[in-house]
């Protein structure tokens, strides 16, 4: 009833992983050590780990840089996946995703489609998540933000701010 359509000597599939490892070229990741610090643009082709301090441009938009928990970087940064665990003022912009680990602390904007903040995180500044919103005349994302949510008052109670600054108090989800 359930026959073999090959015998046990002729099956094709690879029984030795090791070969595909060794023929796949390992991803290259430099170093910018504790002691090395750095002023200008740097750019290139592999993955970065900050150690130490690093102030200008960072441009890898294909691969991962790392802001290490020792790293202090005044730079704006752009890749692919930017992770930060140290100190960062600058701009952040992800191609795929910022993460900003319980250690770090970043002044500074962040521009990413997915961004993660761990708990015990400082950041101070703006997060903008649309990856095609509409841009200013320099080039930035606008921001609207029209509603603040007073957490004291009850709840439904929303103030909002017209683009002339003046407040009007309007109650939500009317019962």
């Amino acid at each position: 009833m359930f026959k073999k359509s090959e015998p046990e000597s002729v099956r094709t599939e690879p029984t030795n992983r090791l070969v595909e490892r060794q023929s796949a070229k390992p991803k290259e990741t430099a170093t910018v050590g504790p002691s090395i610090q750095i002023r200008g643009d740097l750019a290139g082709d592999e993955d970065l780990v900050v150690q130490g301090r690093v102030e200008g441009t960072i441009t890898l938009k294909q691969n991962l840089v790392t802001i290490g928990q020792e790293g202090q970087v005044n730079a704006t940064v752009n890749a692919r996946v930017v992770v930060v665990e140290g100190q960062v003022e600058g701009d952040l912009n992800g191609e795929e995703q910022v993460v900003l680990k319980n250690s770090a602390n970043v002044r500074g904007n962040i521009a990413a489609p997915r961004i993660t903040v761990e708990d015990g995180a400082h950041f101070k500044g703006s997060i903008d998540m649309e990856s095609n919103g509409p841009r200013d005349s320099e080039g930035g994302a606008t921001t609207n933000k029209v509603t603040e949510i007073k957490s004291p008052a009850a709840p439904g109670d929303v103030t909002s701010k017209n683009p002339a600054g003046k407040s009007s108090e309007q109650q939500l989800f009317k019962s």
